[in-house]
């Protein structure tokens, strides 16, 4: 069984303006809510290419009830912690001339909601999947990633962690199976500018040499490298498309990569699928479908 966690999920109320203009009054064109979060993105690509998942998190109040109504149907299974005080964030995208965001704060997570996701984690069987993706709300310990890792070790479970900075340097110890940074990320982490995927391979090497098993690195339109923990190394262009809507490219990497290795067990068509699902995802209004996959797997030539 696959498991995603999402620490802070939310509603993503996205509309799109025309010529946005500041200080004034303006009027939508379109507007669409969805259930969101980097975890529960994850889950919801997985549906689309077949895969089921476990959605777990904390939800609270009228946005938390309309999170699990949303979520349950698109036929996803979630197990999230109802947490007492405090709502589900709200997050605005506004979609113009230029994107913007305004994201929520979310609810009041205490020790004792905390504890019970670990009581839920602690079913978690040999060979099940955990998704960790995403920031962690800053009422939670900086270190809850590694907590997690921690308390799963002696189990063989194979763990996705999709963050940033120290989040994702402290839980290398414990030999994730893959991690995703961005160029961007990898750079912030080693404190330089990564532009070109061949400037990206020898961060991500010492990635692997801190604990990761696999690593994927996203460059948006430049594409993605992957390093394996068999040595291999596989770089790739993006697909050509019209990116409508970057929100969530990363976590259909992230599932793409999964139901990819899930079928054929091999890294080089993990990659494929991963790379292909982030694109579908970016040329599309909604995340991506199997169907959108499969177009651009069929027509993109990797080059390897």
């Amino acid at each position: 069984m696959i498991y995603t966690v999402t620490f802070n999920p939310s509603l993503d109320y996205i509309v799109r303006v025309e010529h946005f203009k500041l200080g004034q009054v303006n009027r939508t064109k379109e507007e669409v809510i969805y259930a969101g979060g980097k975890g529960i993105n994850v889950s919801i690509v997985l549906k689309n290419l077949g895969f089921d998942s476990t959605a777990l998190g904390f939800l609270a109040g009228f946005t938390g009830e309309e999170i699990k109504r949303l979520m349950k149907k698109q036929g996803i299974h979630a197990d999230f912690i109802e947490v007492g005080r405090g709502i589900s964030r709200i997050n605005l995208k506004l979609r113009s001339d230029e994107e913007s965001e305004i994201n929520g704060t979310g609810p009041a997570i205490e020790e004792s909601d905390i504890e019970k996701l670990y009581e839920k984690l602690n079913h978690l069987q040999d060979g099940d999947i955990l998704v960790l993706a995403g920031s962690i709300p800053s009422i939670m310990p900086e270190s809850m990633y590694r907590n997690i890792m921690e308390k799963l070790q002696h189990k063989k479970i194979d763990i996705v962690v999709d963050a940033t900075n120290d989040l994702l340097m402290n839980v290398l110890e414990y030999e994730p199976f893959l991690i995703k940074p961005n160029n961007h990320e990898l750079g912030e982490i080693f404190n330089v500018e990564l532009k070109k995927k061949e400037e990206v391979v020898p961060y991500a090497k010492r990635l692997q040499e801190k604990g990761a098993r696999n690593v994927l690195v996203s460059m948006a339109g430049e594409g993605a490298v992957l390093l394996t923990e068999h040595g291999e190394v596989y770089q790739s262009e993006a697909p050509k498309g019209k990116v409508v809507n970057s929100v969530g490219a990363g976590d259909s990497m992230v599932a793409g990569f999964l139901a990819g290795f899930l079928e054929t067990g091999d890294y080089k068509e993990a990659f494929k699928m991963g790379l292909c699902t982030g694109s579908a995802s970016a040329f599309s209004e909604r995340l991506a479908t199997r169907e959108e996959v499969e177009q651009l797997k069929s027509r993109h030539s990797f080059n390897f």
